[in-house]
């Protein structure tokens, strides 16, 4: 008798052996897969070109993140507010890209595709190891990989900040499962430094504490099914563990109070998280407000807001099931949807709410539902920065709730209607494959800035920024004429676009009628909330205000913009030309000098040289004027330097 039980147990670990090795083969096929169709559908995207939006301020224009990995990008990156963001992490990153790439944009595609690759990757570990269901895992990953609507995070430098605060909150993900299996001090502080560091690239992860509260709702199941708690202990509690088969009345109340217990629990658990939460919302907003790109009450009512946030998530969900139409940006309505279409979408959201709840049998609904809506709520409008209604690229983080959702309820119909596994993976291949099929269609539209928001213009209604954007690029180009097109389209469409304003006075400008620019500069100053961007205009209506003889007006306007930005050397530039026609030319030497400090050019040295011989040093002028001559564009810079403050 002995024996055969020896022998039965041989047999049985050699069976739970084969079949360990058959689940890592099947791991690593359904890895070597996903792989293998991410990179397929993505790879054109590794030979296109930057965007003419946010890349510049992001990378081709921005000198900080040119000049590489250097001691001063590291604390410009740990100080700066620029561009309405604190996310230093970011900017290391794209300073990496200049370090190894260059200015060629070849790299940081590149680099985007291997880190949403690593993404979907991480999405299928992590989904794999806390449930243990490794077909339905893959699924979601697969679903992540190939929707269209992540076209956009992936084929956009600029938003690299997506791609690495996504894979740090997957990692935290990763590294809170394995604490709550041992809790230890030292795994919990790996899960707070991850999420620190996710902050740091991106604050959308900002929702992370009420994440894992979902993940120890299931898959962790951390707290117990209603007859029986397992709620696992923490660094913060004792492990609790009672079970029993039939319970009285007053048991059941015990055990609810027991419940209440365990969340309490969890909840002071994730108190160091969420005070890494408040700190993250708190610099969030400051650089937000000190990059004017929080909108105000007046501009956008609280009204509005809670309007376009039912419509929005209505709109997500439509375009996870329904992938078209997808824009680079869809622009805040100025006035409110028509009331049945808000009926509707509070109709949908509700109706999916109570049926999620009904059905909290399959945890995964719950769990995956309020994952999508809580994982928006940072960027769904309540609090309104920039000019986007919403974006594809706030799907990236919130659509893996949908995707769980699809995989596990499409796997349980299946298994309740006795479908064959051949048939359910045919149809999650064919599924697929459409998928990848629509995304590279939508890849298309980022081979070039014209066809990106030829398309944005086409597909959303009162588009004025794709517009702008049009305009912008043809301005490039040199067809001013048909660039003044566009810019008056969208200043038709929003009277108050400062894009359009500012550019039709730098044409007004380039015309020389300057009462007509001055006039458009001050309604792009009053309607602009981008602080480079009105330093640009200030600086411009000083240079009209210098062509009418304004010395007053100009050094009033130039003294704005480098307030407002600096390291703006035209602004300096054109500072010591009022201080220099206004007889003083030591305040007129000084700002040239701040000037070529900041950028040398032939221009700058062309003005301090005629300024230093006015004041008697000539030798210093000429020393001046021989750099100008070194400096490119020497020629067109000394006849624009006589025509300010003449010969």
């Amino acid at each position: 008798m002995a024996k055969r039980r020896k022998t039965a147990a041989k047999g049985s670990s050699v069976i739970a052996a084969a079949s360990a090795g058959q689940g890592s083969r099947v791991r690593l096929l359904y890895l070597l897969l996903l792989i293998l169709t991410t990179f397929i559908t993505y790879n054109p995207a590794r030979s296109y070109p930057f965007t003419n939006f946010d890349d510049d301020t992001y990378v081709t224009a921005n000198p900080h993140v040119q000049a590489g990995l250097s001691p001063a990008t590291v604390t410009w990156a740990f100080t700066t507010y620029d561009f309405a963001n604190w996310h230093p992490l970011t900017w290391l990153s794209h300073a990496l890209d200049c370090e190894l790439f260059g200015l060629d944009p070849v790299g940081p595609h590149e680099v985007n595709l291997l880190l949403h690759v690593v993404n979907v990757l991480l999405l299928f570990w992590v989904l794999d190891k806390a449930t243990g269901m490794t077909g339905r895992s893959a699924l979601v990953a697969a679903l992540f990989a190939l929707h269209p609507i992540n076209v956009e995070t992936v084929a956009w430098v600029a938003e690299r900040k997506n791609l690495l605060s996504l894979l740090l909150l997957l990692l935290a993900l990763a590294a809170y499962r394995r604490y709550t299996a041992q809790p230890r001090l030292g795994r919990y502080l790996l899960v707070c430094l991850l999420f620190a560091l996710g902050s740091m690239a991106k604050p959308q992860v900002i929702t992370l504490p009420f994440l894992l509260l979902l993940w120890d709702y299931w898959p962790l199941e951390r707290l117990a099914p209603r007859q029986k708690t397992a709620f696992r202990f923490s660094v913060f509690a004792f492990r609790q563990n009672s079970s029993s088969p039939e319970i009285s009345g007053k048991q059941r109340r015990a055990n609810s109070e027991k419940r209440s217990s365990e969340w309490r629990f969890l909840l002071l658990e994730k108190l160091p998280l969420l005070a890494i939460s408040a700190a993250s919302a708190v610099i969030t907003l400051k650089a937000q407000q000190a990059g004017h790109a929080v909108q105000s009450l007046t501009r956008y009512p609280v009204s509005l807001r809670l309007e376009n946030a039912v419509i929005s998530y209505a709109r997500y969900l439509a375009k996870a099931i329904w992938p078209s139409s997808l824009a680079v940006l869809y622009p805040f309505p100025r006035t409110s949807p028509p009331l049945w279409q808000l009926l509707i979408a509070m109709f949908v959201l509700a109706a999916i709410t109570g049926l999620v709840f009904a059905r909290r049998k399959h945890r995964y609904l719950i769990v995956g539902w309020l994952w999508f809506l809580g994982s928006l709520v940072p960027m769904i409008g309540v609090v309104q920065v920039g000019k986007q209604a919403m974006a594809d690229r706030y799907a990236y983080l919130s659509f893996i709730g949908l995707f769980v959702m699809f995989s596990w309820g499409v796997a349980d119909v299946a298994e309740a209607r006795r479908v064959s596994a051949a048939w359910a993976r045919a149809m999650s291949v064919a599924l697929l494959l459409i998928l990848a099929a629509v995304t590279r269609h939508q890849l298309r539209y980022w081979q070039d800035n014209v066809s990106l928001w030829s398309h944005a213009a086409e597909t959303t209604t009162g588009n004025y920024i794709a517009e702008d954007s049009l305009g912008e690029l043809l301005l490039r180009g040199g067809d001013v004429e048909q660039a003044m097109l566009h810019f008056r389209r969208a200043l038709a469409i929003d009277p108050h676009d400062g894009v359009g304003h500012l550019a039709l006075a730098g044409y007004a400008q380039h015309m020389h009628r300057w009462p007509e620019a001055i006039a458009a500069y001050k309604q792009a100053i009053s309607e602009i909330n981008e602080v480079g961007t009105v330093a640009t205009a200030y600086s411009n209506l000083g240079y009209a205000y210098l062509h009418l003889g304004d010395q007053a007006d100009a050094r009033d306007s130039f003294q704005r913009a480098v307030q407002l930005s600096p390291d703006m050397d035209k602004a300096w530039q054109g500072l010591g030309v009022s201080a220099q026609n206004s007889g003083d030319l030591a305040s007129a030497i000084r700002s040239y000098n701040r000037a070529n400090e900041i950028r040398p050019s032939s221009f700058g040295y062309a003005l301090l040289a005629r300024a230093l011989e006015r004041s008697g040093r000539s030798q210093e002028g000429a020393a001046a004027l021989q750099t100008a001559r070194r400096l490119p564009g020497f020629a067109s810079a000394q006849h624009e330097a006589d025509g300010l403050v003449g010969p």
